[in-house]
């Protein structure tokens, strides 16, 4: 093809937003010379659609805001003596956030709570869906401070159209009464509507030690065990300890 028909054809792309067009000549020489215009098309077609799907996987991951990147695969489930390793694989699924049911995990530090929230958002991002991660600590602080500012029922909107919200590290601090009405406004919002994920060191009865409102903490594990999956992480191993002992820097909750 002459010099003018490339330049055509890479003005083209550009303008119709189809980059992969313009490496056309890769697929010409996949396909060989012994394949029809539809094949050449649908090829085509298809190299395009599968390089929107990868960025929008990477958007979608990249958005999230985790604090790193695990997936189910660097997963060593033979480490969690309550979860079978095919129960792991079903959440990862992500059926759970289609029949918009939580998972709460409890467990101590370095139980593998924070790497499994993780890998099942980066799953969830992987299928479509949006996904964001905060430690409780970070979205008590924003909602805060959206208050301060009036953006408060702005980033309400935005959590509540989110298909998977993940919050970790729920046990780390005591919030006060202002921030335990923020936080539970904003999971009482998703009941019945949108999955939230929820680690913790803490078992329910000593929720009460986080907040100051206990009748609020009720209402708010009412909430979250609804259509729930409570895990139990706790072992008589450490996740982090071994996770850390095979060379890997990251350390999970």
């Amino acid at each position: 093809m002459n010099n003018a028909n490339d330049q055509a054809i890479e003005l083209y792309s550009k303008q119709l937003r189809l980059p992969t067009f313009n490496h056309y000549g890769n697929v010409i020489r996949q396909l060989g010379n012994n394949k029809g215009y539809e094949e050449f098309l649908l090829a085509l077609m298809k190299m395009e659609l599968d390089s929107r799907m990868d960025s929008s996987q990477k958007r979608k991951i990249k958005t999230a805001n985790f604090p790193y990147v695990k997936t189910i695969d660097e997963l060593n489930c033979s480490r969690f003596e309550h979860i079978t390793e095919a129960f792991i694989h079903e959440l990862a699924s992500c059926d759970f956030v289609s029949k918009r049911q939580n998972i709460v995990m409890i467990g101590n530090p370095g139980s593998g709570k924070t790497h499994l929230s993780i890998a099942l958002g980066v799953k969830a991002c992987m299928q479509g869906m949006n996904v964001k991660f905060y430690t409780a600590a970070n979205l008590s602080n924003e909602l805060i401070e959206a208050q301060e500012y009036k953006k408060l029922m702005k980033i309400e909107k935005q959590l509540s159209k989110t298909d998977l919200l993940i919050i970790d590290e729920l046990s780390y601090l005591t919030f006060n009464r202002h921030q335990s009405e923020l936080l539970f406004k904003v999971i009482a919002d998703r009941a019945e509507r949108r999955s939230v994920i929820v680690s913790t060191n803490l078992k329910f009865s000593d929720w009460v030690t986080m907040f100051e409102n206990t009748t609020m903490v009720t209402a708010l594990i009412d909430r979250l065990t609804f259509r729930s999956h409570v895990l139990n992480m706790n072992s008589d191993h450490s996740y982090r300890a071994e996770y850390s002992d095979q060379g890997n820097n990251s350390v999970c909750g």
